[in-house]
């Protein structure tokens, strides 16, 4: 996502330094959480994984660079956030840069906000339907999580492997490459979000203005709604198939995942609030208004109101 807070970096070894730790982290996880029989096999696993995820993110972060460097604006490096395997399936928590002022036209919001997102697609993308190919069709299985289902997702999946019968899925986790192609469409999805300052904020403001306060708080508002409106759903699944209490919270879990993004977003909006800095005006050009659909259709096809969710 592109902050446009805080100012320029101290010193660029912290860059360079949480750059490195997430590559170690982003390994790991893997090596760790992606099925092999061999130490050499979860190694490859590392390599591939870390190799296809790192530069969905590279690309997204150095969309925001350019564009913003282009247009003038101060920016910092990325900033990459690396979490442990314990504590997260994927390694990392993506990056994020730090621009100095406002973003003063609207067709500079446009590029800025859409360009880290169109990047990291124009690389999840391919590399989700070159991992699908290599993925095995069976039997959902009795344990573990089911990946969320966007419309992207499933329309890629009818496409590579065809119909999939019910009861069946494709076990996306033996792929390294299709494992990160979906998480970077996971990605572009948060950052799409038209919150705040998120980039789907900056873009959603430059196409609509004067909507955005309103847009931004319901959607605020929808995070909580989806989150708990998920908990009750599974919940209610869970209750009829005879589970009680530890493993009926285990099933609620995709339902808190909604919740404790709307947490994080209310404790970083909390001063700034869930508005935009006001552009000094002019008119969106055509291209730029057309980059922002695009934008909203992304959103719209990799959106999943579930993401991940635990069998059982």
């Amino acid at each position: 996502m592109a902050e446009p807070a805080g100012g320029e970096a101290k010193s660029r070894v912290l860059n360079v330094a949480l750059f490195l730790i997430t590559i170690v982290t982003v390994f790991m996880a893997g090596a760790v959480y992606l099925p092999a029989e061999t130490l050499w096999g979860m190694a490859e696993n590392g390599l591939e994984f870390t190799a296809a995820l790192m530069g969905i993110l590279v690309c997204h972060e150095a969309g925001h660079y350019v564009a913003a460097r282009r247009r003038g604006i101060e920016t910092s490096l990325p900033y990459f956030i690396p979490l442990p395997p314990f504590l997260s399936i994927f390694g990392t928590l993506g990056a994020v840069i730090l621009m100095r002022g406002r973003i003063r036209s609207r067709n500079a919001l446009i590029e800025v906000g859409a360009a880290g997102p169109l990047a990291g697609m124009a690389v999840a993308v391919p590399l989700l339907f070159i991992g699908l190919a290599d993925c095995p069709v069976g039997p959902i299985p009795s344990e573990g999580f089911i990946e969320g289902q966007s419309l992207l997702y499933m329309l890629a999946k009818r496409v590579v492997l065809g119909p999939i019968p019910p009861g069946y899925d494709v076990y996306i986790d033996h792929s390294p490459l299709a494992w990160a192609g979906w998480i970077g469409m996971l990605v572009t999805m948060l950052n799409l979000l038209p919150i705040s300052q998120l980039d789907g904020g900056h873009v959603f403001y430059a196409l609509f203005e004067r909507l955005h306060a309103g847009a931004s708080l319901w959607f605020f508002r929808a995070l909580f709604a989806l989150g708990a409106a998920v908990m009750v759903a599974l919940g209610m699944d869970a209750w009829s198939l005879g589970l009680r209490r530890w493993d009926l919270l285990y099933a609620m879990l995709p339902g808190v995942q909604w919740l404790f993004l709307g947490t994080v977003l209310l404790i970083f909006t909390r001063r700034r609030g869930l508005g935009h800095p006001p552009t000094d005006g002019g008119a969106l050009s055509p291209v730029h208004a057309a980059v922002g659909v695009l934008c909203l259709v992304v959103f719209i096809a990799t959106f999943m109101p579930i993401v991940m969710r635990p069998i059982v």
